[in-house]
């Protein structure tokens, strides 16, 4: 006879109370601290609206989920619940719900406003939802929904920047922290785009991951930009991509931008820029913050879900490749702690992704 688990699943791994198991938290802990995240079980949430249920396969690590869960005095009466890359099956879809069907394979990165996927079923609204690409396994998958959704928002919405190669000839781009999760497809989406990129790093390794996805020239981001620029034969830059470090980098930002130039960040500051240094040269700064379509439900949520789409056409074309670069297995507290701690390092090449409960 099957008994139940302390998960409340049955030994043959059906739903048995009505719960699932999930990794979240309590108090706001260093990731050394061993309740900085633990295992816990909730209920199992239903569709509503244009919500999707979705039984989660793998997920992966962002800079965002340490930043969330950084140490802080305030104390959840229920476990929070981080986790903004998944790549799973459709279980449910709500009663609103029209782009996807019970059984379809997906990938999302979610919202920052609701419980993140860091559990065995999540909700999300279909309308930030890509059909998974079909060549990648569930792991492979995860890697890329909120870096890719970042990459494709700071290039084509916020730069400007077109998707025709023809447009963009003789155009370069300065993308600095190429090698990391952001960067590694902003480079190879600037590249397919048809821009010259440069990309920034500072160890051979790091450099060596950024030239392997298509950056044409790397310099590092620790040495002033333009005396490395001109060494690599360019003057002046049309697009920065700025992925670390937006306070440290804003005066070589400002020399390196050409004039009518446009600067990207997704970093936020802990002092004002000197909006000033890009004056004379009308150059533009814009942020962005991959989070803004689902937090203030614009009328464009759904640009996320085309792009999704377009970017599992690119991949299964082979034009645009996973950038997942080590996979922990299972998903449970121990493996996000040693996640989290990774990307802490500010030393990850490519994406931490973890698979299966």
């Amino acid at each position: 006879m099957n008994g139940t688990n302390a998960y409340g699943t049955d030994a043959s791994g059906t739903d048995a109370k009505g719960t699932m198991r999930a990794v979240g938290l309590y108090e706001y802990l260093p990731i050394e601290h061993p309740e900085s995240l633990v295992d816990v079980e909730v209920e199992k949430p239903a569709p509503t609206g244009r919500d999707l249920l979705v039984k989660v396969r793998a997920i992966s690590v962002n800079p965002v989920d340490y930043k969330v869960r950084s140490p802080k005095t305030r104390v959840e009466s229920a476990p929070r619940i981080l986790g903004w890359d998944v790549a799973g099956v459709v279980e449910q879809v709500g009663p609103e719900a029209e782009l996807f069907q019970p059984g379809d394979e997906v990938y999302y990165a979610g919202s920052i406003t609701r419980p993140g996927g860091n559990s065995e079923y999540h909700l999300v609204d279909e309308r930030i939802v890509g059909a998974k690409p079909a060549s990648l396994d569930f792991a492979q998958a995860a890697a890329l929904p909120l870096t890719t959704i970042t990459a494709w928002e700071s290039l084509y919405d916020r730069l400007g920047i077109s998707r025709d190669p023809a447009a963009n000839a003789g155009k370069t781009i300065l993308i600095i922290g190429a090698a990391g999760g952001v960067g590694s497809i902003a480079t190879q989406l600037a590249k397919h785009a048809g821009l010259t990129v440069v990309g920034t790093a500072s160890r051979p390794e790091s450099a060596a991951w950024a030239r392997e996805l298509g950056a044409d020239r790397v310099i590092d981001h620790f040495e002033a930009f333009v005396p490395q620029l001109k060494n690599v034969g360019y003057d002046q830059v049309a697009y920065i991509l700025c992925l670390n470090g937006t306070e440290k980098h804003w005066a070589n930002m400002a020399e390196a931008i050409a004039p009518q130039g446009k600067i990207c960040s997704i970093v936020e500051t802990d002092e004002p820029l000197n909006l000033t240094l890009l004056k004379n040269k009308s150059a533009t700064f814009v942020w962005e913050f991959m989070f803004t379509r689902s937090t203030y439900g614009t009328p464009d949520m759904i640009e996320q879900h085309r792009l999704l789409n377009e970017v599992a056409r690119l991949v299964d074309a082979g034009a645009i490749r996973t950038t997942a670069s080590e996979t922990l297995s299972p998903i449970h507290a121990d493996n996000l702690r040693k996640a989290h701690a990774m990307l802490e390092t500010g030393r990850t090449v490519g994406k931490v992704v973890l698979e299966g409960f």
